[in-house]
């Protein structure tokens, strides 16, 4: 048996733009698996002072980057084409592909429908961690590389929205820029 590759750590950055009301640190930990991309997200800080969303039916939902959610944008190295995935700690998630920068493909999404595990999530007064599981059939097809992008946004009390990322490309907060997907990680095999 062939072990496991360990996963990839970085530490996601607040766009200045967007500052946080309250002290807060956002890791992501990402390992491509044989058959899934494994995303691990740890927000430390006090919880208490976020707007977490309620627990709900682990489906697909649409709008869940409007409030606390984690996500990952995932694209075959070099290729203008990507996917979207959002996980929420209610246990809700969102599948999207796009054929180009916000150019959703309905088209796509209509043929090839995504269907995601529930993300699990484990909160406590000063922490909040996700772990998420994106089976290799809803990546890009056979690529060798792919070209990832992992960020958050996190929502206070008070309705403050912060966003975060392994790297900003802009003066405005904007995850689906290509710029933004700076990890690169072996695509697991399909």
């Amino acid at each position: 048996m062939t072990p496991s590759p360990a996963p990839l750590r970085a530490q996601l950055h607040c766009h200045p733009s967007t500052p946080a009301g309250v002290t807060l640190a956002v890791s992501a930990e990402v390992r491509a698996g044989v058959d899934a991309l494994h995303l691990r997200y740890t927000l430390r800080g006090d919880t208490t002072a976020l707007r977490l969303p309620s627990p709900s039916a682990p489906v697909a939902t649409d709008g869940l980057w409007q409030h606390t959610c984690f996500e990952a944008f995932v694209a075959a190295a070099d290729e203008a084409a990507y996917q979207e995935f959002n996980f929420s700690s209610s246990s809700a998630w969102a599948a999207y592909r796009f054929c180009a920068e916000r150019a959703r493909d309905t088209v796509a999404e209509s043929r090839h429908p995504v269907r995601l595990s529930a993300p699990l999530a484990a909160i406590t007064p000063e922490a909040l961690t996700l772990t998420a599981r994106v089976p290799a059939g809803a990546l890009p097809h056979s690529p060798a590389v792919l070209s990832i992008g992992l960020c958050a946004v996190i929502e206070e009390r008070d309705g403050r929205l912060s966003y975060w990322s392994l790297h900003h490309p802009g003066q405005r907060p904007d995850f689906h820029h290509a710029d933004g997907r700076t990890l690169r990680l072996a695509a697991p095999l399909n």
